[in-house]
């Protein structure tokens, strides 16, 4: 048995996803954020050292531990996707897309994402009411001349590639998709998908699949919100 420690509202939600797709059986252990700073509570310390989420562990293989959404994805994918249908064929053009795009969503996508988000807090509680008016100019200053154009640079990147195939690694739906979905949604929460016609219709597509809809009644779909 598969257990999914899933702090709410976090990337967590796409190894439920994932374990949906593959139909495999799991148990769901909610943490929940501390409502004043947003952090993961300090009980997922004593499932991972870095109390970080996503993180499973799997019952089956004497409570192994695995960490880290690329990680985990890809433990999930060869342990139970047997005909491979969520990636591609080995030594194929899509594999090498597939492979890029599991690692390209957390190593550059997420970083400016995540930074616009806690710079963009500067200007709210809890930083002390005296120092907001700063706190949001230096966001501001970030904003225009950093994070702003990275991440409309990763925007068109994303909207140009999905002009090659319905999904990031090709044709067919894969794991790759799974785990882009994240930032793309972290780009719609920002407001960021107006102008990108291709992002819109990917997470339309993301979220007509029965697997996503299942995952989000039973964690919950990210927002910012």
């Amino acid at each position: 048995m598969i257990k999914v420690h899933h702090l709410e509202n976090s990337r967590s939600q796409r190894v439920l996803w994932l374990l949906e797709e593959l139909g495999v059986d799991y148990e769901i252990i909610t943490y929940r954020r501390d409502p004043r700073t947003m952090l993961a509570p300090d009980s997922l310390r004593e499932v991972h050292p870095l109390g970080k989420s996503p993180v499973i562990s799997d019952a089956s293989r004497d409570g192994r531990v695995v960490a880290e959404s690329a990680a985990i994805l890809e433990y999930l994918v060869e342990r139970f996707d047997t005909p491979g249908h969520l990636v591609p064929a080995a030594g194929s053009d899509a594999r090498e897309r597939y492979r890029f795009w599991l690692h390209h969503a957390e190593g550059s996508a997420m970083p400016p994402l995540v930074m616009r988000l806690v710079f963009s807090a500067l200007g709210k509680p809890p930083v002390p009411a005296p120092v907001r008016p700063l706190g949001k100019l230096f966001a501001r200053g970030v904003e225009q001349q950093f994070l702003g154009p990275q991440i409309r640079q990763l925007s068109d990147y994303w909207e140009a590639e999905l002009g090659h195939a319905s999904w990031f690694a090709g044709d067919a739906f894969s794991a790759a998709d799974i785990q882009m979905s994240f930032p793309v949604l972290a780009l719609e929460n920002g407001g960021g998908l107006s102008g990108y016609p291709r992002l819109e219709a990917f997470l339309s597509a993301c979220r007509e699949r029965p697997a996503y809809r299942r995952a989000v009644e039973k964690g919950g779909e990210f927002s910012l919100g």
